[in-house]
């Protein structure tokens, strides 16, 4: 049982870490008011970019979302210059509970709908909340899977290191 254990527990680690080093894939998604934005674009803003996956039925993907847009994210923005972007990963029968969900939220942040979850395989990202943080020079450099109260903190330790490197 052990081995299984450490087999998958390693199998998660390479394919959850793969993705680090590497741009955004060109994937063409929708943001809920029906825009067409190419995520390839977050590796060529010239900005740190986070990218945080969620869905609708994910009580720590929310939380996550929530305490960084009400606690953190104005003075990201003007501290860092970062740009947060929310993907959900809400499949198509749950498509229309998002929006309004969005809109009740009033977060300050673009989302958008991975229906297919297209993003969500290229990166990797097995499980949600997945976070990942893209920088200046357009490349993944971290990235995180779950949540926990206080990693917001973690996250903007990461984005420091970043504006500290010339």
């Amino acid at each position: 049982m052990k081995s299984l254990f450490a087999t998958i527990f390693t199998l998660f680690t390479i394919s959850v870490f793969a993705q680090t080093g590497q741009t955004m894939p060109e994937i063409i998604l929708k943001n809920v008011n029906g825009k067409n934005v190419n995520t390839a674009d977050f590796s060529k803003n010239g900005k740190i970019t986070i990218i945080s996956f969620w869905a609708t039925w994910c009580t720590p993907c929310k939380k996550e979302l929530t305490n960084i847009n009400d606690n953190m994210l104005t003075d990201w923005k003007a501290k860092y210059d970062v740009v947060m972007v929310a993907v959900c990963t809400d499949d198509s029968k749950n498509l229309l509970k998002v929006k309004p969900f969005v809109d009740g939220q009033s977060w300050d942040f673009d989302c958008l709908l991975d229906v297919n979850k297209d993003l969500q395989h290229a990166l990797n990202a097995l499980l949600i909340p997945f976070t990942v943080l893209i920088d200046k020079n357009g490349k993944i450099v971290y990235t995180h899977t779950g949540y926990n109260e206080g990693d917001e903190f973690i996250l903007e330790e990461k984005i420091k290191a970043l504006t500290a490197k010339k």
